[in-house]
């Protein structure tokens, strides 16, 4: 009797044991490998707008809350002194293009007509002081003329040679024109002017903030009168796409997804479903911040990724910082392991 009370109690041990190992493995297989769930947070973009030159502002068009669209203008500073600036330029520009022009054309016949007539007066002089200093010299022999007479000739020949030849090299500077390095320095001094003028436009231009994107503002800084300095906030605004999601996945599920990847968004304000897919993940582990909400220890490494949600999708119900539920149909194949056994 006591060999089959053993027996017995052995027998029933080995059938707990079994139908217990039973009971494990068909927990570990109902575990869905297709699924994952991860915790995050929503992430829309911000822009901080300010003007790019510094002035007193003229005008703000929107207030905390209005929408705008891109390229809609949200403030205006005083302009006035940018448009006596380009007036400035403009009066530049065109001094430096008719410097220019006058070098390429060269001088006036009026002036070539002169430079003629003045080489034929200094002819007319060098052969009448050529003469006297040869009547001079003449003179000298038989006492009629003294030495100093013949010098002072000879030197008003000299002179007067030495004014033809002025007289000449006037005439052809006068002919051939201005040199081309003097065009080339104009031609430079022009370009400087034109590009100081365009700079003055582009200062006029970014006198007006226009959005650059259709979004709320979230913020309204300055109001009008006040003076700003160059890159001074002046709106905060809340960009309306693309909208994020930023959250993180621990190392053993890093396989089980990968860039372009669908998920599922919820949030706890609504029963809306947003769709999106997984657009970044990053290269880097870290710890798991503690904002995320997870079953898991805080200190397992993680993954951050970022997910884009569909722009169709989208709406005001997703908000900056709002904590979201992302479910990920993984659709793992046969080269992922299966945790479960």
């Amino acid at each position: 009797m006591k060999k089959a009370g053993k027996l017995s109690v052995a027998a029933l041990a080995i059938v707990a044991i079994t139908l217990g190992g039973g009971y494990i493995w068909i927990q570990r297989t109902d575990t869905d490998e297709s699924q994952l769930r991860l915790y995050g947070n929503v992430d829309i973009r911000e822009v901080q707008l300010a003007f790019r030159q510094p002035g007193r502002i003229a005008e703000m068009t929107f207030d905390e809350g209005d929408t705008v669209l891109a390229g809609t203008r949200m403030a205006v500073l005083d302009d006035q002194p940018y448009r006596d600036a380009l007036a400035s330029a403009d009066a530049s520009v065109q001094v430096a293009q008719a410097e220019l022009t006058k070098l390429r054309s060269g001088l006036r016949p009026q002036e070539i007509t002169q430079a003629q007539e003045a080489l034929k007066q200094a002819r007319a002089v060098a052969v009448n002081t050529e003469r006297d200093y040869q009547r001079q010299s003449s003179l000298v022999a038989s006492g009629a003329s003294s030495r100093r007479t013949v010098d002072a000739a000879r030197a008003a020949r000299d002179q007067a040679a030495a004014a033809v030849a002025s007289a000449e090299a006037a005439l052809s500077l006068a002919m051939e024109g201005f040199r081309q390095e003097d065009i080339a320095a104009a031609q430079a001094h022009l370009a400087a002017t034109q590009a100081t003028r365009a700079q003055t436009a582009t200062a006029l231009t970014d006198t007006e903030l226009l959005a650059p994107s259709n979004g709320t503002v979230i913020a309204r800084v300055r109001e009008p009168g006040s003076m700003v300095a160059s890159q001074s906030t002046v709106y905060s605004l809340s960009l309306d796409q693309p909208v994020y999601v930023r959250a993180y996945v621990a190392e053993p599920d890093l396989g089980r997804i990968a860039p372009g990847t669908r998920v599922r968004v919820t949030s706890d304000s609504s029963d809306k479903v947003y769709h999106g897919q997984i657009g970044f993940i990053s290269p880097r582990a870290e710890f798991t911040p503690k904002t995320v909400e997870t079953t898991d220890l805080r200190t397992d490494l993680v993954y951050r990724l970022r997910i884009v949600i569909d722009e169709a999708d989208s709406d005001k119900g997703l908000r900056q910082g709002m904590p979201v539920t992302i479910d990920v149909d993984t659709h793992a194949d046969s080269s992922i392991p299966n945790r479960s056994n």
